[in-house]
């Protein structure tokens, strides 16, 4: 049984047939009413701190949910259509792993990547990453990003 979570609020959900009433419409959060869950191969249990960021399949943030600002500073107008790592800084790995592309182009997820984001201050924060492919014709990522403890 698939498993969704809702990139805005972090609710979790499971679904049959991943498709809302009888006309085929995506599933939708019931909790918030964003306007679309992420797909999951396994059930996932964010942190408390944790922001989502969803991209398409070339890591251009398309949404970002609650807990971004929080840690980035940055809104949602400022951060959609950019380079999720351009734009959000994010360092910490050698250029050929790029946990956002690898997730990507292999398809596969990248958990606990130990990485640093520069928040709109200027500051950089440690943070941990999880990268989650989409299973979906439209490709993409969930990214999970949670401040690590100093």
């Amino acid at each position: 049984m698939p498993y969704f979570i809702c990139p805005n609020c972090k609710e979790r959900s499971v679904d049959i047939d991943r498709t809302e009433g009888l006309f085929d419409d995506p599933v939708a959060c019931h909790h918030c009413g964003f306007g679309f869950l992420f797909e999951l191969l396994d059930d996932y249990y964010p942190a408390p701190g944790t922001g989502f960021v969803v991209t398409d399949r070339e890591a251009r943030i398309l949404a970002v949910g609650r807990g971004v600002f929080e840690l980035t500073g940055w809104s949602e107008q400022d951060l959609i259509g950019a380079d999720l790592v351009e734009s959000l800084g994010l360092n910490g790995f050698a250029e050929d792993r790029n946990p956002a592309k690898l997730a990507i182009e292999w398809g596969v997820r990248r958990m606990n990547e130990q990485l640093e984001l520069r928040a709109r201050s200027g500051h950089t924060k440690p943070i941990i990453g999880d990268f989650f492919p989409a299973y979906d014709d439209d490709g993409g990522l969930l990214v999970a990003l949670t401040p690590r403890p100093t």
